[in-house]
């Protein structure tokens, strides 16, 4: 795929995007990280908003994503600093930056629409193609090793804790069956070894490979790990009224978020039967979105992709 293909597929949806840059609350001449750049497309309207002292600093893992966001950006090419890295080592970035603070902090997590739809990713399960699902592809390791390489009992735990699918069990039964014979090159063949291990009468909700499917791909990236490990920094690199707004789009991540959001609130540990607290432990802001902002039917409609997002958002107060 050529880079004007790129640019215009990863470019063209940005989920929740209005109610981001609202609750991001910009200040013109403040310093905001994009740490999910993808093609740009948030970052493009926080940028709209930054006068000549503003700046903006977008991460991306993805070699196409920083290409796609490089070129959809240039007109801001004054005020912002695009980074190849993983957002997790976002302290570092900042520090080779030489930034200590900013006022904002945006990751939309998840797979985006562009890698789900280049094929040769691996990523999707609707059509044939190899084995991959790197969000980084400096990774040694791919989707392949984990489905061929894994034991049942590994398989398993991932594809009941990550798919959340109650056939998990026999799916990594059917894997392995199948793997013995001859390893699993394709996300086709994955997807077949999926479908024949869940009855045809007890398929719903969606396609049968959907949840297997996301559960490798949370395992090979690490997703899950990569956001606990960030939530802690982000929020100490924020000033005082800056915000932390994040997208998930599966009830792993938003529980993540979510309870993470709540203790920085109200950290306190004392028993709620004493009358002050005593533990000494102090609220770091508070929770902007009592409940996470949904995207509106509209939105759902124009974008399918769109449906299972939530936006939670925290405030930093000193």
């Amino acid at each position: 795929m050529d880079k004007e293909t790129a640019h215009f597929e990863f470019g063209h949806i940005s989920v929740l995007l209005n109610e981001t840059i609202e609750m991001l609350n910009i200040r013109p001449e403040g310093i905001y990280v994009d740490g999910t750049l993808g093609g740009g497309g948030h970052s493009f309207e926080i940028l709209k908003r930054l006068n000549s002292k503003g700046r903006l600093i977008g991460i991306d893992q993805d070699e196409a994503a920083i290409q796609a966001a490089s070129k959809r950006l240039k007109e801001f090419e004054d005020m912002v600093t695009i980074v190849r890295s993983n957002y997790v080592n976002m302290k570092e970035v900042l520090k080779e930056q030489k930034i200590d603070k900013v006022d904002g902090i945006l990751l939309d997590l998840g797979v985006s629409s562009y890698q789900l739809d280049t094929l040769e990713r691996g990523f999707s399960y609707k059509e044939d193609a190899p084995l991959d699902m790197r969000m980084d592809t400096r990774m040694d390791i791919t989707a392949r090793d984990i489905v061929n390489g894994y034991s049942e009992y590994d398989l398993y735990r991932i594809i009941r804790d990550y798919g959340e699918d109650k056939f998990a069990k026999n799916i990594a039964k059917h894997i392995l069956r199948v793997r013995t014979e001859s390893p699993i090159e394709t996300t086709g063949q994955l997807t077949e070894v999926i479908k024949a291990a869940i009855p045809a009468k007890l398929r719903v909700n969606g396609h049968p490979a959907k949840k297997t499917f996301q559960a490798i791909r949370i395992e090979l990236n690490k997703e899950l790990e990569v956001l606990s490990n960030s939530l802690e920094d982000m929020t100490g690199l924020l000033n005082d009224g800056g915000r932390l707004c994040i997208i998930t789009f599966h009830s792993l991540e938003d529980r993540i978020v979510k309870s993470f959001f709540k203790n920085k609130e109200n950290p306190c540990t004392c028993p709620p039967s004493f009358p002050v607290c005593v533990c000494g432990k102090k609220p770091f802001g508070i929770v902007k979105t009592k409940k996470a902002i949904l995207p509106s039917e509209e939105e759902i409609l124009c974008n399918k992709r769109s449906k299972s997002a939530k936006l939670r958002v925290f405030e930093r107060r000193l």
